[in-house]
């Protein structure tokens, strides 16, 4: 089948790497990416989190447009309740402004961090209450129809960069269908709801101004290699820095005491999360992304390639191009 084929980009940092060269890595997945015939690079927004480099998004979008030519750019996504609409208007317009016809905004409402890291950021528990309303404040910015009295975005006003709903419940999907936007289901870790959450947002979806009918992008993670069993051995290493992302935050763990995690009943939670995933030989890995591309019907795949380190990052996705989109 054919289905455009996009890139999710965490910035990821890895154990023994510095933060400068992952970003370089970061401009590296781009620019292949845009060589080998990918739609798009996504940046996602998180906080506090060491081994994630993609906090600044737009900064992040901004740097690697100016590294490359032709390729979408844009945030996959940015937590609009961190934000004021009117600030991620001017930013995602003078973007707009820069980079003309390559920039999207996808919009999220989780906090993508903790707490405390909450309160550090002036978010408060309520902050996503609104999110539907300042969706719409946002959009009217891009618009150049501001909703705010004598309030505009400059740069942002009448560029009109395209808006995504991201989710990973049914409350984005119904959100998305309500607005008649396109939607990205968070499957790459957050599998449960997939098939509810696109029913849905398929039967109740309303045309809108920017899309006339459903357009769905669901993501997948990627670890694809020359050699089944060094896929599988960097899909262990992605498992057991999981383990350090998520079980305990800032704890080190030694490779044994991360496969003890994982083979306990909290490390299934952990596997759970990742039941999306393809790691082999590029032939395995095209077989298990077309059957769940058959599966969701999706408009768009967006794929995380989730090797531990940028030269194998690269050459995934060099692989999963060749036999996906070649």
């Amino acid at each position: 089948m054919s289905v455009p084929v996009s890139i999710l980009d965490l910035a990821t940092v890895a154990r023994d790497q510095s933060v400068a060269d992952a970003l370089a890595g970061t401009v590296a997945l781009a620019q292949t990416a845009e060589k080998t015939g990918y739609k798009r690079v996504w940046y996602a927004e998180h906080h506090n989190m060491a081994a994630i480099a993609s906090s600044a998004t737009s900064v992040l979008i901004a740097h690697v447009a100016a590294h490359t030519n032709t390729i979408r750019l844009g945030s996959g996504g940015v937590m609009l309740p961190n934000h004021s609409p009117l600030q991620i208007a001017e930013q995602f317009g003078t973007l707009e402004t820069l980079h003309p016809g390559r920039i999207d905004l996808g919009l999220g409402r989780a906090p993508g961090t903790d707490q405390n890291t909450m309160h550090a950021l002036r978010r408060n528990a309520t902050s996503s209450d609104t999110f539907p309303e300042d969706v719409l404040e946002l959009q009217a910015y891009l618009r150049g129809e501001s909703r705010i009295p004598d309030v505009s975005a400059y740069p942002g006003d009448g560029t009109n960069v395209p808006l995504y709903i991201l989710g990973s419940s049914l409350f984005g999907a119904g959100l998305a269908a309500a607005l008649g936007l396109p939607y990205a289901f968070a499957s790459h870790f957050a599998p449960a709801a997939l098939h509810d959450a696109i029913e849905l947002y398929r039967r109740e979806f309303k045309p809108s101004e920017q899309l006339d009918k459903p357009y769905l992008m669901a993501a997948f993670n990627v670890l694809a290699a020359d050699d089944q069993a060094d896929a599988e051995r960097q899909q262990q290493e992605v498992l057991r820095s999981r383990v350090a992302l998520l079980v305990r935050p800032g704890t080190k763990y030694t490779d044994e005491q991360a496969d003890q995690i994982l083979a306990s009943p909290q490390g299934g939670h952990l596997r759970q999360m990742m039941t999306y995933s393809a790691a082999g030989t590029p032939d395995v890995v095209k077989k298990l992304v077309t059957e769940f591309a058959e599966q969701t019907g999706a408009d768009e795949l967006i794929v995380a390639h989730q090797s531990p380190r940028v030269e194998q990052r690269l050459r995934s996705a060099e692989l999963f191009a060749d036999v996906f989109m070649g």
